[in-house]
């Protein structure tokens, strides 16, 4: 027996996903299946979830901070080149 899983996406989403399926030959149904699938096999999301710590509230809060007292002085932008 089959039943209908109803899932809400952007329009944007939607349609990239469906083209992505299309490129790989699956329909998005069997894309989601597959999903479902390794999902309940391992036990977990068959991928990492994690936050990126550049959007933590402390680094926003410092960025905002640094933004705001660059306005006030005029500050001078520099560019670092982090592969030195």
């Amino acid at each position: 027996m089959t039943t209908t899983l109803t899932v809400r996406l952007n329009s944007e989403d939607k349609i990239a996903f469906e083209k992505f399926c299309q490129t790989v030959g699956m329909t998005p149904s069997t894309a989601i299946n597959m999903f479902v699938k390794a999902t309940l096999r391992e036990g977990q999301l068959p991928f990492a979830v994690k936050a990126d710590p550049f959007y933590s509230e402390a680094n926003m809060a410092r960025l905002r901070k640094n933004a705001a007292e660059m306005d006030r002085t005029g500050g001078t932008i520099h560019e670092v080149n982090l592969d030195d």
